[in-house]
């Protein structure tokens, strides 16, 4: 018998299609779609893909993000550092396209600390120890940029040993040397700090750091050094323009709020306790410098020198007579008393005083030049500044739990609070001190960090992100195509049991149909009509007392169905009864 089919309008004859060469793609894949073979795997092999995208959601998102750790390492390090990690239960990754090593970041900070412990990693040589390296014959200015580069490296390492500086940068601006004095140019230098988190530098240090570099390079004046942090902020502030003066009296002022402020914190926190009040100062402080110079004179004055001269008649007196140069032992000549002459009214003639020598009789005229010094007094007074012209205090307080804070208990507290601060009504300062209640800050600071802060909570959001991702595809993905398979499997086995029932007049479960010999009580279907009768169990009997050879055989199906065993047993014997005949 021959399983050719003859060609009918159900089986055409195939048609065999040469494919052009440039035929259209589009096509060509629908085609590739259309198969039969591919129609069967699309399902499975979409089935796959769906399990495999859910896989890769789940590496990629339960894998957490790497933060890099070190860069451009030699391979030295890289070994040192990957095995000191390891040994401390860090994983970590080594890019060899970008030379970079890197660790998870909830990683990251520990593993910094692990490996600045041990003085990981020991890179190239820095500061002075790349003079070392200098191959021989190299030219004057190599040699000069690798003193300026290890100079640099240096002071570098210097400014890094300051507590709030985790990495600096020094960048040193050194000209060459001219033998013209006109064409010289100072060095300069810039330095970039970056601190670490939550730091910051005092002025006091920000100066420390500009000497430091101002005292490392020769003829570098302090002034020429420039400081910036991370985040682009000047920090160097040099005492030359308006604004440095407007700095220091901004500052001076602070000083005397923050020491006002301070009396009022030691004074209330006794009194009502910490964090049940604050305080605020406002203090007009006279910042201007004042010189004042004055000078007096009392109306009486002292001679301080006299020149003149004066004449006089000769011709009555006695010519001086004697030894020049002799001593006289002879006695004065006896006094004679003389009658008084009247005043002549001549000019230049000193009239005789009441009380005082007598006038000289050969004295006729005098000139003199007297200068007479006055009494003279230079006062210089200078006001420093720092003067309170006016001050402004406010105190708030909270009020008690329970009730409120009396009127006398507040004035009380305004008393204290005015002696405190040294209140004068001459230059109108000003006192408030008022309760009120406080929001909960206190409340909120006490419970701690929210949970949302811990560490943990990214990683378990990942993780969870990812299983939810998985589940998804599965559900709405996965089992969906995977009934659907079923279904075309069910519906593709139900027809076939049909046919074949149809041939052999029993159910596609193995039951007789409605149309067969052997029928017991059955339903009907009140669908389409068809009526399905379940079959009694088949004897030898019913086998023996079949009428037509059908019928026989649908008997012997039945009973091999039931029967399977006995009917293993009855082949088994019925070869070896024809292995003897």
């Amino acid at each position: 018998m021959s399983n050719a089919l003859a060609p009918t309008p159900q089986n055409p004859v195939p048609v065999t299609l040469v494919p052009e060469r440039f035929a259209n793609p589009l096509r060509q894949i629908q085609g590739v779609m259309a198969q039969p073979a591919v129609r069967r795997a699309g399902p499975m092999a979409l089935m796959v893909g769906l399990i495999g995208a859910a896989g890769l959601a789940w590496s990629a998102l339960s894998t957490p993000p790497q933060k890099t750790l070190f860069s451009g390492l030699p391979d030295s390090d890289k070994a040192a550092v990957t095995t000191a990690l390891s040994a401390a239960n860090i994983p970590s990754h080594i890019d060899d396209s970008a030379g970079t090593l890197t660790v998870n970041e909830e990683d990251f900070s520990k593993a910094r600390l692990l490996l600045a412990g041990q003085g990981l990693p020991k890179a190239a040589p820095g500061g002075y120890a790349i003079l070392d390296e200098l191959p021989m014959g190299v030219s004057r200015a190599v040699e000069g940029e690798r003193l300026r580069q290890a100079r640099e490296t240096e002071l570098a390492r210097s400014i890094q040993e300051i507590d709030a500086v985790a990495e600096a940068r020094v960048h040193l601006a050194t000209p060459e040397a001219s033998v013209f004095v006109r064409d010289n140019a100072a060095p300069s230098a810039s330095v970039v700090l970056k601190l670490q988190g939550g730091r910051s530098l005092a002025d006091a240090q920000v100066q420390s750091i500009v000497n430091l570099v101002a005292s490392s390079v020769p003829g570098l004046k302090p002034d020429a050094v420039t400081v910036v942090d991370q985040m682009g902020g000047l920090l160097t502030k040099h005492g030359d323009g308006a604004d440095s003066a407007n700095d220091k009296r901004i500052e001076f002022q602070r000083r005397v709020e923050d020491k006002y402020r301070q009396q009022l914190l030691q004074l209330l926190t006794p009194l009502v306790g910490a964090g049940n009040f604050t305080a605020e100062v406002q203090a007009d402080v006279n910042l201007d410098e004042t010189s004042a110079t004055r000078e007096s004179y009392d109306k009486e004055g002292r001679l301080r020198a006299e020149t003149g001269n004066w004449t006089g008649n000769l011709a009555t007196g006695q010519t001086p007579a004697g030894i020049p140069g002799a001593l006289s032992n002879t006695p004065p000549p006896a006094s004679q008393l003389s009658t008084p002459q009247p005043a002549t009214g001549n000019p230049g003639t000193p009239q005789p005083t009441a009380g005082g020598p007598a006038p000289d009789a050969a004295k006729q005229t005098d000139a003199f030049q007297r200068a007479y010094d006055l009494n003279k007094e230079v006062s210089v007074t200078r006001a420093a500044p720092g003067n309170i012209k006016r001050l402004s205090v406010a105190v708030l307080l909270r009020d008690p739990e329970k009730g409120k804070r009396t009127a006398m208990e507040i004035q009380q507290i305004n008393d204290l609070v005015k002696s405190a601060v040294g209140f004068d009504q001459a230059r109108n300062d000003n006192v408030t001190v008022i309760s009120r209640k406080f929001a909960d800050t206190a409340t909120d600071a006490a419970a701690g960090p929210k949970w949302y802060d811990n560490a943990l909570v990214p990683m378990i959001a990942r993780n969870l992100t990812a299983v939810v991702i998985a589940l998804l595809v599965l559900l709405l993905g996965v089992r969906p195509i995977a009934k659907a398979l079923m279904k075309k499997r069910e519906d593709a086995a139900a027809p076939a049991g049909k046919n074949a029932a149809l041939a052999d007049g029993t159910a596609p479960d193995g039951t007789a149909s409605a149309g067969g010999a052997n029928t017991g009580a059955g339903g009907a279907d009140g669908a389409d009509g068809e009526r399905i009768a379940v079959q009694a169990p088949v004897s030898l009997d019913q086998i023996e007392t079949s009428q037509s050879y059908e019928e026989r055989i649908d008997a012997v199906r039945g009973f091999t169905r039931d029967n399977p065993a006995r009917a293993a047993l009855a082949v088994r014997d019925m070869l070896v009864a024809d292995a003897k005949s």
